[in-house]
């Protein structure tokens, strides 16, 4: 079975990531990702048409609380710390990192 990612692919995330990968580990998550697909193929053809779905992942009491408006954290206050803040438009400023 031929490799559904290359070398070049793992590099490509691995830049995007900004992550320094020598060539034993380029080669090690070329693998290591091919093989997550396989699996992720096997738990996809295995058929389900008969069970039913679950209706709750989580029975956590808050996940159906009723919304509520509340106060929250005044804007300038959240703003005071940021190391560049944008107050004009009331958001973070944070650097680039892709692309």
């Amino acid at each position: 079975m031929p490799s559904r990612f290359t070398t070049a692919d793992i590099e490509r995330v691995a830049q995007l990531a900004q992550l320094e990968l020598g060539p034993e580990e380029t080669e090690m998550f070329t693998r290591q990702l091919d093989e997550f697909l396989d699996y992720a193929a096997e738990v996809l053809a295995i058929d389900t048409s008969g069970i039913e779905p679950t209706a709750y992942v989580a029975s956590h009491p808050l996940s159906d609380r009723d919304d509520e408006v509340r106060p929250s954290l005044d804007r300038a206050a959240a703003l005071a710390n940021a190391p560049d803040p944008a107050p004009a438009a009331g958001l973070f400023r944070v650097p680039r990192v892709i692309g």
